[in-house]
């Protein structure tokens, strides 16, 4: 694409061409199909092995069902914000079924996960207070951590002991919170949740984990990490979504009652932008009440999420340290990554290169989701697919 510019805008020309150059311009593919395991990409159907939609319910039948149930008898959207006029029954209902799922004290719910960071970190610290923050968070913890002026204090990844230096060589502040990611979104390793725990009471830190990738994962029926490690009720606040293994949309601050409260006094994606429609809100209760009936889809993801791993690691891929159905192919250089993605689809896979500024230099990788919805001979395809790419292009001997 040739761009017409002038002096205040061909520096982005000039930076657009530097990242095509370099193989990090994100060429954006357009989806023409229900969210699933398989869908249609530019005309094309493909297995899909790089959403989120970690339990297949993005195009469940339970769900679509009860959207529009709600559409008939509460309308569209609430048309205001949550303090004004937008806080419907629906609103209420749902927060109060997330509680007991997650067996927290309360909930409240946003926009996204990504309004759930922005709203909670800036209400707890501020200008004079200390965040410690995991080197490898994500991208809205950073911007929470940004947008609350504190001092942000970043901790070697998963690295407790560094965590414990850092702390001890920060003398003055105010207030101090701990943030980590639960499941991390690249590599798919889990935080060390109990020793960060031990950590915060020792030194009397609120704790936060942002368990985006953990709801509907981890954890007894997808109750997440804090149920995964038994620790209910000890840490001061856990941030989800139910954009990913919930197949909707919408943020989550599950925790003790005053953080909850205060967040609706302070949180200002709560208190500044409208509420989350009638269609999401119905459908995240449906999902709710599915995972607390049953576990079969959790069951079948972490099924699926095993034999990839290990058939992956037997055809030779390099696939990190995951702990979690999130499985990195390491291939190191953004344009061998964006190839092998280009490769995958033409054989049938949609698996999008991953590359630098969402991982460092040098730590490109295929970032495969493997899901609930996908079947045995799903997987098989895959595989092969994944083992004739790799010898195509030298990644495999």
């Amino acid at each position: 694409m040739d761009y017409l510019t002038d002096e205040k805008t061909q520096w982005i020309a000039d930076e657009i061409a530097a990242l095509k150059a370099q193989g990090l311009y994100n060429t954006i593919r357009t989806i023409d199909s229900p969210m699933d395991g398989h869908i249609v990409v530019n005309d094309q159907p493909v297995l899909n092995f790089c959403a989120n939609n970690y339990l297949g319910l993005a195009n469940h039948p339970r769900l679509k069902e009860a959207a529009k149930r709600a559409i008939d008898q509460y309308g569209i959207g609430p048309g205001a914000v949550r303090t004004i006029a937008g806080t419907m029954s629906l609103h209420v209902r749902l927060e109060q079924r997330l509680a007991e799922f997650k067996h927290a004290e309360a909930v409240i719910t946003l926009q996204s996960g990504f309004t759930a960071n922005l709203a909670t970190i800036p209400a707890l610290v501020g200008k004079g207070d200390v965040i410690f923050s995991d080197q490898l968070n994500h991208a809205s913890i950073i911007d929470g951590c940004r947008l609350s002026r504190a001092t942000i204090v970043s901790y070697e990844h998963n690295n407790v002991d560094d965590l414990q230096r850092k702390i001890a060589e920060t003398t003055e502040y105010n207030r101090r919170l701990i943030v980590s990611d639960g499941v991390f979104s690249m590599d798919g390793d889990i935080a060390p949740l109990p020793d960060l725990l031990k950590v915060a009471q020792e030194h009397s830190i609120l704790l936060m984990v942002d368990d985006a990738h953990g709801e509907g994962v981890l954890g007894r029926g997808g109750r997440g990490i804090v149920d995964h490690f038994g620790l209910h009720g000890q840490v001061d606040v856990e941030v989800g979504t139910m954009s990913k293994a919930f197949g909707v949309v919408g943020g989550i601050v599950a925790g003790k009652q005053v953080i909850i409260d205060w967040l609706r006094q302070r949180g200002r994606p709560f208190l500044f932008s409208s509420a989350m429609t009638v269609p999401d809100v119905a459908a995240c209760l449906e999902a709710v009440d599915m995972l607390e009936s049953s576990d079969e889809l959790v069951t079948r993801l972490w099924a699926n999420a095993n034999l990839m791993k290990q058939e992956m690691k037997r055809l030779g891929f390099d696939i990190g340290s995951s702990e979690t159905p999130i499985i990195p192919v390491m291939l190191g250089e953004a344009p061998l990554a964006q190839e092998f993605s280009k490769q995958l689809l033409a054989n049938g896979v949609f698996a999008m290169a991953i590359g630098y500024p969402t991982v460092a230099k040098g730590k490109a990788r295929i970032r495969v989701m493997n899901t609930a919805a996908h079947s045995q001979s799903d997987l098989e395809q895959a595989l092969a697919a994944f083992e004739k790419v790799g010898k195509q292009l030298g990644v495999l001997s």
